[in-house]
């Protein structure tokens, strides 16, 4: 399966928009589109879901989501990965390396990681 990516509500839509933008067929949802989680979930919620569904999370939250993922393991559950935003770098420079992550990675890659961007 290739890689999903499922933005947080607190990462700018425009992450959203360009990446599609460049890669037209990468599958790029963020908490509130149709078919997603309300606006205003639980942390723990969206780990779920991702979970459910087989989507990466994009966040910028360096504090709590390590605390978050850890508790998702500890209940026996998984996560496809989450990558942290780097506020370091520009907005072209993580859609280019979140393309990169898409083209070159498979999908269980990054499971129950949190990684923190650049990977390169």
């Amino acid at each position: 399966m290739p890689i999903r990516y499922l933005l947080d509500e607190n990462v700018d839509p425009m992450y959203k928009a360009q990446l599609l933008r460049r890669q037209p067929d990468l599958v790029v949802w963020a908490v509130g589109d149709p078919g997603t989680l309300p606006v205003g979930s639980s942390d723990s919620d969206i780990l779920c879901w991702c979970e459910d569904y087989g989507f990466i999370l994009i966040t910028s939250n360096r504090k709590s989501m390590p605390g978050h993922l850890a508790s998702h393991l500890t209940s026996g559950r998984h996560v496809p990965g989450i990558f942290t935003l780097n506020p370091e770098m520009s907005v072209g420079q993580t859609i280019e390396e979140l393309l990169l992550i898409a083209a070159a990675s498979g999908d269980s890659e990054y499971q129950d990681h949190i990684v923190y961007l650049p990977v390169t």
